[in-house]
Formats: structure tokens, C-alpha cells, sequence
């Protein structure tokens, strides 16, 4: 069995803070309650694009109430991303606006004793607005005579025009395109679409924020990056970072929705600040709807081939719709590209990406991060290529797979070996789970009913490790052992509810050779942590644990030099292992009897003679990021008469290295699957035409999730790993959330066809849209 060598690696164990969850008893940042707290609430715009001409706070600050407008907020323009390099930051964003891009685009707050107060004390501001002509259309954004929503970005402290609002723009390539199209027998040129899908995390964004005599401030809110957000606002507010305090708390999950700062955050600091009293703002769920989604967009590809199936030439071009502002669009580009080029060995290949500025909700970055987008046409172009040259679909995918051995790009110029793929394996493994073989002779058609089965292999990276000029990744940790034995691990990087941190206490226990139970996670804010970028891009375990394991090492070494002072034994022939039933590690010379010691033992020897704290600080920086692989297949029934899709059976394999924990591991895979299939299927966030509010009533009425009902029942769900281990990992683990996702929209689409015989290239795939194309014949994006 993987994993059998390990004395906690691997093992099924109880999530350290899955009681507290369970009770109740964890806190998150709504939960904070501080003497003297006030209550805010923010002011939004109702148009789409307008100007701020007047507005009269008079009567609200009448009331007691604690206002702020733009014009008394910071003007600098900042770049809101935490894990962007500050060379390469695109800065357009303000704390509040004069100038609104969208409907709830924030123009003014107020702070009262009472939520329900500040809610008044909205009611009472005045505002004169100069509505503006909307840019709702991405691809007419960029034509003449549309107003421009930026004039300017800051990149390096300086102003760069924008042109056609166009808010990023990209292209990379190899080979010569044109040329491989010339010598391919067989060509395909599709055009794709998805949809706007809102996060839909558990917990909406809240904040509580406590001025401090010094002028510094003590922050607990929801982000992903507890050191990112400190730097922001340091730079915002010109407050020494040794003056502000970001404290960790639990998050109820975020899927990307936090790894900027968000909006809510530095209007609620510069009302403590002006207020100086404590400041809670928590956003409702139809406020937390209008504030951001996943970036919707076109891909057209281009891919030709030759009768063998070898692939010899791709073109795309990608197509961002950004929103009002540009929070992630550059580097969202930048994994769009690198998703496409490390999926299969194309020689030549040519990618065009462009981002534009339009009056909506600002799109920001969500699980799969441009890789769920591109999967979903690759794979489902593969299909359709496997149709045309007569051959498997798996034969194809396997015939041009990038793999063990061969270079993983970073760029056209970086390029990291791959040491561990399982593709093959979760390939062939699954279509026997799903009977791949017998899909044509078994499938049944009952009544209405058509059933069918497709498959997508896709991947993602653990981090962004290695010379990318865009973003940073690193991580610190400390580890300091007590005095009983126990262990104190002390880190910043954030646990989205996936179990991170459980997994890196593994590797500390694991490292260390102490029982799991004696791992504790401390309860820790930026004043007490080393810095680490953010927990994002599937990179908690693998360069939080690399980190953790880099820094037990160290403390490993301390350990055993203080015990080879007591055991008269030279370090190097001691050994620790773990000794669950007297709850503590045991450090001992092979062979030699007698000679052992508990940690506790030497940490209190260590305390009585004066000889230190056994601990260690450092971080880490990983100049890789392995990819793990993912292998999707479902069956869908299609109803011809309603248009209703059901996912009834999956298989899905993942390559992640060793797994750390089974439980939590197989949990990813389960909840990629459900968002997975919900983008394909239900998922989005439509917008009027004319003024690109969002319809309806928001998420409580008009935004719809897959429920359990369905799903496919737990008896027709497998998952399973693949038997690989990834030498640069953490003891071989590597990444595994984002890969989940991704290969699941190609996956349904692809069914879907092999059950009705027509090709969807349009995210969502609703009953309306099955229905229209059954009665057309076929379907085709404008």
C-alpha cells in the first residue's frame, strides 16, 4: 500500500479543527466582537458607468454616524492581488470611487452602533450622478468611439495609457504555425464559450478592523493571504507594517475569491481610522454576488493533425471579458497559455490572449484559474478530432501526452522536467471502472432517455514555483519544541476548509518522528509569522509542506545534538520514532539497548542546563512546481423531451503523488466534480444587456448550484489514485484541488455528445439550450 512506509503519511486521521467545525466552535472573522464595536455599511452606485458630481453626507453624520467618501480615502491606484510581483503589478483600482464602473461599485461607507443604523443612515447621503454611456459588450469594448473606462494603469510607478480598453494583452508561440497547418491531413477550427460562474463560497467577505493607540491596526478578515493583505495596507494607509497586525482565522472556503484584497477591507480600516473605534463590515450574500465571478470567455482553436493522430499545429485565441477592473486578467492569460502547451506535444503552436475593461462585476481569479477554461477545449477538440481520424479518444490523448520525462513549460524559454505522471495509469484504469470498451454495445436508450459517456484528462501545477517574472512563491514556517515534548508549528499559510494545515502537521509529525496529536497548529497573525504569498494555485501542501519539512529538518538536527549529549552518542547514530501510546517521540541508537530518551525528556533536560529551545525559523522557494494529473469519466442520461442532463456514474483517477491524507484527498476530488459539473451545467451570472446588473433577485433566487439530488449516488462515484511519487515533493506529494476541476466541464460536454450526437461549446449546457439545439439539429456560437 502507498504510504505504508510512513508512520502518519497516508494514514486516515481526525482533522485537527473538525470537532470545533462540527460544534460550532470555530471562529471566522464575522464572529469577532470587540468593546465599543461599530457596524458599517457601503454606499453603492446604481448605474454601470457614472461620474460622482455631488454628494451630501450631512444628514447621516447628523444621526451620530461615522462617514467616509472617496474624498477622504487614499487616491493612490493599487493593484489588489497578493501573489503578483510588484515589478509587474497592474495598478487600477482605488478604495472608494468617484468615477462607478458598475452597479454596486463602491462610493461611500458609514459606521453606526448598529447595522441596522448604518443601513439608515445609508438612505440619508445624497448623490448627483452624470450617467455615462455603459461598455457592456467585451468584444465592442475595444472599437472606437466606446468611452474609456481607464484612462491609465500604473505598471512600476508609471502611467501607461490604455488604449481601446484593452486591460492586458499577450502572445506567445513556437515553430511555425502556418506551416503545420499546410502538412496536417486533418483540421478543426472550433470556437468556445463559457460562462460567469459566481464563487459562491460558504462565508461572504467580512472584516473587523481595531485602530491601536499607535496608529497602527489589528485586522481579522477574510483572505487568503494574511501577509499579502498586511503589505497592501501598508502601502494603502503609509503604516508601518510592524504597526499592523493581520490575525489568521478559519475562512469558509473562498475558491479563488480572496486571493486579492477584497474591496470591503481598506473602506473598513479607513473608517476605524477615522472613527478610531473598532469597525465590523460584513458583506450580505447579494452584496458578496455583485463583487466578483470567474472570467468569462471565448477561445477559438485551431488544430490540425495527421492521420496517425499525431497533432502538429494549434493556434488559439483567447478572449477575456475582465469587468471593471484588472484584478487577475495578465496572469490568468499566462496559465491559459500554459495549460494549453503542457497538455499535449504540439511543435508548433501560437496563443493570442487579450483581456478587456467592460462596465461589470470584476472578474477575479476562481479553482482551475484559466486551466478549467482551456481543458475544456482542448479535450473536447480532442474528441472531435478522435472522431475524425477514426481512433479512441484515449489511444489519442496517450499517443500525444506530455509526460514522465519529457519538459513541463513554464514559458516558450522555462521549462521544468516532469519526474512522476500517472496518466496512463488513471487513463486505462478508469475506462475499465467506467467499461470504456462496452460504452457503444451497453448504452441504453429508455423512453426520453439517451445515456452516454465521455472522458477529459487534464492537470495543474503545484504553485507557480520557478522563474516566472509575474508572481513570487514562497513560504516560511517555525517549529519550536516544547518543553513536554509537544510541538508548536507555526505558519501563515491559510487553510481554505480543504485541510491544508492538517497536511503540513503530518509532515512536521512525519519529519520529526513525534506523534501526530503532539502537532499543534498555533493560533498566529503576521507579527508572530514569517511571510508566506498565499495559499492559491495548489500549493498549500506542496510548498507549505516542503517549507514545514525544510524547517523540521533543521530542528530534527538540534534534537538530536541535544540528545547525543545525554545518550553519549554521536548524532548521526540517532534515530527518533514515534511512540503513540505514551504520546511521545522516542530518540534512540540502533542496535544499543538502553540507550533512549523521550523528546520531552530532552527538551526539559534542555531547559534545566540552559542549553536553549529546540526550534528553527526559515522559508523556502521551490524552483518547480510538479503537476499532478487527472483522469475524469462520466456517463450522463440526457431527457430529449425536458433537456434535463444527470450525471449518473463518474470514475476519476488523480495522480497527486503520495497522499497525504486519503480522506481530505478524496474529498478534493469529490467537491472538483461538484463544481466542475455545475459549471458545465448550471452555473452562471447573466447580466441586462443594457445596463449589466446582474438578473433577477442574486444568488438567493437566480444563481443555481448542483444539489446532491444531482449528483450520481455514492455508489456510482470511485475514485482512486494513482501508485507515483513526485522526488521533489514533500515525502512525494504533490498538489491535487485545482486538478480536480478542470478536466470535469470537457468531460460532461463530451458525454453528452456520445449520448444525443450534438456538440456543446457553450458553458453552461442547460435544458434550454439541449432543447434548442435538438430541434435545430445541431448548435454553433455566434
Amino acid at each position: 500500500m502507498k504510504g505504508s512506509k510512513f508512520n502518519f503519511i497516508g494514514r486516515k486521521t481526525t482533522r485537527k479543527n473538525g470537532l470545533s467545525k462540527v460544534i460550532g466552535w470555530e471562529t471566522y472573522s464575522s464572529d469577532i466582537h470587540l468593546p465599543g464595536l461599530l457596524h458599517a455599511r457601503v454606499l453603492v452606485s446604481p448605474h454601470p458607468h457614472a461620474k460622482v458630481k455631488r454628494i451630501d453626507t450631512r444628514e447621516a453624520e447628523k444621526t451620530g454616524t461615522v462617514c467616509i467618501t472617496f474624498k477622504e480615502t487614499p487616491q493612490d491606484i493599487y493593484c489588489p492581488r497578493f501573489a503578483s510581483n510588484p515589478k509587474q503589478e497592474l495598478k487600477d483600482t482605488t478604495v472608494l470611487t468617484s468615477k462607478p464602473l458598475y452597479v454596486g461599485d463602491k462610493i461611500a461607507a458609514v459606521a453606526a452602533e448598529t447595522e441596522e443604523q448604518a443601513e439608515n443612515a445609508l438612505k440619508l447621503i445624497k448623490v448627483k450622478y452624470e450617467v455615462l454611456k455603459p461598455v457592456l459588450d467585451p468584444i465592442k469594448a475595444k472599437s472606437a468611439g466606446n468611452p474609456k473606462l481607464h484612462n491609465f494603469i500604473i505598471i512600476r510607478d508609471k502611467k501607461i495609457s490604455v488604449k481601446n480598453n484593452i486591460a492586458a494583452k499577450m502572445e506567445i508561440g513556437w515553430g511555425d504555425v502556418e506551416k503545420g497547418f499546410a502538412e496536417s491531413d486533418v483540421i478543426i477550427e472550433k470556437k468556445y464559450k463559457t460562462g460567469r460562474p459566481y464563487h459562491a463560497q460558504l462565508e461572504t467577505k467580512s472584516v473587523v478592523c481595531q485602530p491601536l493607540p499607535d496608529g497602527g491596526m489589528t485586522v481579522w478578515a477574510t483572505t487568503q493571504s494574511i501577509h499579502g493583505l498586511r503589505v497592501q495596507l501598508g502601502n494603502i494607509f503609509r503604516i508601518p507594517l510592524n504597526k499592523i497586525n493581520i490575525k489568521r482565522l478559519s475562512i469558509g472556503g473562498s475558491f479563488g475569491s480572496s486571493l486579492h484584497m477584497n474591496s470591503i477591507i481598506p473602506i473598513c480600516v479607513a473608517l476605524a481610522l477615522k472613527a478610531k473605534r473598532p469597525v465590523k463590515l460584513v458583506s450580505t450574500r447579494e452584496e458578496d454576488t455583485h463583487n466578483h465571478s470567474r472570467y468569462p470567455c471565448i477561445i477559438k482553436y485551431k488544430l490540425g493533425a495527421k492521420k496517425d493522430g499525431t497533432l502538429l499545429s494549434g493556434k488559439i485565441e483567447s478572449f477575456l471579458d475582465a469587468g471593471a477592473y484588472n484584478t487577475e486578467t495578465e496572469t490568468y492569460l499566462l496559465v491559459m497559455n500554459a495549460s494549453w502547451i503542457n497538455h499535449y506535444k504540439i511543435p508548433n503552436i501560437k496563443f493570442e490572449g487579450e483581456a478587456v475593461y467592460t462596465n461589470k462585476v470584476p472578474g477575479c481569479a476562481f479553482v482551475g484559474y484559466g486551466n478549467t477554461e482551456i481543458t475544456f477545449a482542448v479535450e473536447s477538440m480532442l474528441d472531435e478530432m478522435a472522431e475524425k481520424l477514426k481512433m479512441d479518444p484515449i489511444e489519442l490523448k496517450l499517443k500525444n501526452d506530455i509526460g514522465f520525462g519529457d519538459m513541463y513549460y513554464l514559458s516558450p524559454t522555462v521549462k521544468l522536467r516532469i519526474d512522476s505522471c500517472g496518466t496512463e495509469e488513471i487513463l486505462k484504469k478508469g475506462a475499465k471502472l467506467i467499461g470504456w470498451k462496452d460504452r457503444l454495445r451497453s448504452k441504453k436508450h429508455l423512453g426520453d432517455v439517451r445515456r452516454g459517456i465521455g472522458v477529459a484528462k487534464g492537470f495543474h501545477s503545484s504553485g507557480t514555483g520557478g522563474p516566472i517574472p509575474l508572481v513570487m512563491d514562497y513560504s516560511g514556517a517555525m517549529i519550536k519544541i516544547n518543553e513536554d515534548g509537544t510541538v508548536d508549528l507555526v505558519t501563515s499559510l491559510m487553510d481554505q476548509g480543504g485541510g491544508t494545515l492538517d497536511a503540513i502537521a503530518k509532515v512536521v509529525s512525519e519529519e520529526l518522528g513525534v506523534p501526530l496529536d503532539n502537532v499543534v497548529i498555533s493560533n498566529v497573525g503576521t507579527s508572530t509569522t514569517p511571510y508566506d504569498i498565499a495559499t492559491h494555485a495548489s500549493r498549500g501542501t506542496y510548498v507549505g509542506g516542503l517549507t514545514a519539512k525544510k524547517v523540521a529538518g533543521q530542528v530534527k538536527q538540534k534534537l538530536l545534538e541535544y540528545a547525543s549529549r545525554i545518550l553519549e552518542k554521536s548524532p548521526d547514530a540517532l534515530k527518533i520514532r514515534p511512540n503513540e501510546k505514551i504520546g511521545q517521540g522516542i530518540v534512540y541508537a540502533e542496535g544499543i539497548r538502553g540507550k533512549k530518551v523521550t523528546v520531552g525528556e530532552i527538551a526539559e533536560t534542555a531547559r534545566q542546563n540552559n542549553w536553549g529551545t529546540i526550534a528553527s525559523v526559515d522559508s523556502y522557494h521551490p524552483l518547480h512546481n510538479s503537476p499532478s494529473f487527472i483522469a475524469c469519466f462520466i456517463e450522463v442520461e440526457v431527457n430529449t423531451k425536458t433537456g434535463m442532463i444527470k450525471p449518473v456514474k463518474t470514475v476519476i483517477g488523480c495522480d497527486s503523488g503520495t497522499i497525504i491524507n486519503p480522506r481530505l484527498a478524496k474529498g478534493q476530488l469529490h467537491g472538483g466534480f461538484h463544481r466542475g459539473a455545475g459549471y458545465a451545467l448550471i452555473e452562471d451570472t447573466c447580466t441586462d444587456k443594457l445596463t449589466g446588473e446582474l438578473l433577477g433577485e442574486g444568488y438567493l433566487t437566480d444563481f443555481k448550484m448542483l444539489a446532491a439530488c444531482d449528483l450520481p449516488e455514492l455508489v456510482n462515484t470511485k475514485v482512486f489514485f494513482a501508485d507515483t511519487h513526485e522526488p521533489k515533493g514533500p515525502f512525494g506529494a504533490k498538489g491535487i484541488a485545482e486538478a480536480a476541476i478542470n478536466a470535469v466541464p470537457a468531460a460532461v460536454a463530451n458525454s453528452i455528445y456520445d449520448a444525443i450526437g450534438i456538440r456543446f461549446r457553450e458553458l453552461p449546457i442547460t435544458p434550454e439550450k439541449v432543447l434548442l439545439a435538438l430541434n435545430q439539429g445541431g448548435i454553433e456560437i455566434e
